[in-house]
């Protein structure tokens, strides 16, 4: 499969006198390629969007409880366990009594788990070389910049809302 990416900004502003949409309509779009994109690459590893981040957050020497994988993720903790159910079912995590609290349960990596880490990385790493690849170093760190910062305020707003 050629997985080249080409990077198509062909979206421009909207000028004139109603400029509440000045970058929503751009953000979903980007948004929306991206995540179908990344569905492609991580179909080559058997894995769909989200699992990777999931995956990816894990640290293989660390076990992670629920909620704080949902909140790292800025999820709902329901939405996590089904996402681990899946990826139990694929032998990638294990679930394990945490020894402290009985009534918690912490998730951590398998062997494979870890292998698929690595593969989620690697496809990360391609996917990013494909989107910088034809974006100046200067725009590209504004850009960054800039998404970060509207990142942190959705972040921001999201944790109150849920």
């Amino acid at each position: 499969m050629d997985t080249n990416i080409t990077v198509r900004l062909d979206w421009e502003p909207r000028t004139g006198v109603d400029q509440s949409l000045a970058i929503l309509p751009a953000l979903l779009s980007i948004a929306k390629s991206t995540r179908a994109f990344q569905a492609l690459l991580l179909a080559e590893i058997g894995l769909h969007p989200g699992q990777d981040q999931l995956l990816d957050s894990l640290d293989p020497s660390n076990p992670s409880s629920v909620s704080m994988l949902a909140d790292q993720l800025s999820v709902r903790p329901s939405t996590v366990s089904k996402m681990l159910d899946r990826l139990i079912a694929r032998g990638l995590v294990a679930r394990t009594p945490n020894s402290r609290d009985a009534r918690q349960t912490m998730v951590q990596l398998t062997t494979a788990g870890e292998e698929a880490q690595v593969a989620i990385r690697e496809i990360w790493q391609r996917l990013e070389a494909d989107l910088t690849s034809s974006i100046p170093s200067g725009d590209l760190v504004a850009l960054d910049r800039s998404l970060t910062h509207v990142g942190e305020i959705l972040a921001q707003k999201l944790r109150r809302l849920r």
